[in-house]
């Protein structure tokens, strides 16, 4: 019986990510892996400061792929938006962290 309380109590458990998932994507493949790559860097780098880690993609992203880049760190958001096509990246790390970068 004890067993299965604890087969229980781990199958209820919440289970956190920590690799990215991206939700929505039309960015060319090669600029949607440095993007991933740039977002998890910095985010794990930042990890006590969301705003700092906005800072560091987008200007990271604005020399990289010419200006008006942005970039929203952070929980619990919604959003409505005009961008540039096959520049926009929507994606979740370490959980419950929601990113989101375009361009416009």
């Amino acid at each position: 019986m004890a067993e299965d309380s604890g087969k229980k109590e781990e199958e209820t458990r919440k289970v956190i990510h920590t690799y990215p998932l991206v939700k929505k994507c039309d960015m060319p493949e090669d600029m949607k892996n440095e993007a991933i790559e740039l977002i998890v860097t910095a985010c794990e780098k930042h990890q006590n400061c969301n705003d700092t880690a906005a800072r560091v993609i987008k200007e990271t992203l604005d020399k990289k792929y010419g200006k008006s880049w942005h970039a929203v760190v952070g929980e619990g958001y919604g959003f409505n938006i005009a961008y540039e096509c096959k520049t926009l990246m929507y994606l979740y790390f370490g959980g419950n962290l929601g990113i989101c970068i375009w361009k416009s």
